[in-house]
């Protein structure tokens, strides 16, 4: 059996997973993505592209599950929960931009060229999807 803390630390240690949305039909919605586990503020980080599945469903229907596997496949853990959008931003210096600044540093730290990041995010009409984790399940093989 799993403990909280076994299947937490797999999330907080993950850096990729896969995030199911729900379609408009009800059937479920599967993309890679790379998380980020917000542990203190028990919220997954994941940054997305507007106008992609994933982000469309999330719109209409903001619940959404992550599940991490271990680099051996045999452990996993499940997070399940609502998600908050913030962006896409219009400008580099615009709120939407730094919620992904902030993000990025969190998850991999300083970036060597932040004004092109900024760029970018516009760019590429990036999104931040916050999941608000409201239950963790899995299993871990010890």
């Amino acid at each position: 059996m799993s403990t909280d803390e076994e299947l937490h630390a797999l999330l907080a240690s993950s850096r990729l997973g896969v995030l199911a949305t729900i379609k408009r039909d009800g059937t479920p919605q599967l993309s890679p993505v790379t998380p980020f586990y917000d542990r203190e503020r028990g919220v997954v980080l994941v940054s997305v592209t507007e106008g992609r599945a994933k982000t469309a469903n999330l719109r209409r229907d903001p619940r959404a599950a992550l599940e991490v596997t271990s680099a051996d496949g045999w452990s996993w853990a499940t997070a399940e929960g609502s998600v908050e959008l913030t962006g896409p931003g219009t400008s580099p210096v615009s709120a939407e931009v730094e919620a992904l600044v902030d993000h990025y540093r969190q998850a991999a730290g300083e970036h060597p060229d932040w004004a092109e990041y900024r760029e970018a995010m516009v760019a590429d009409r990036r999104v931040l999807v916050t999941l608000r984790v409201e239950k963790v399940y899995g299993a871990t093989v010890r």
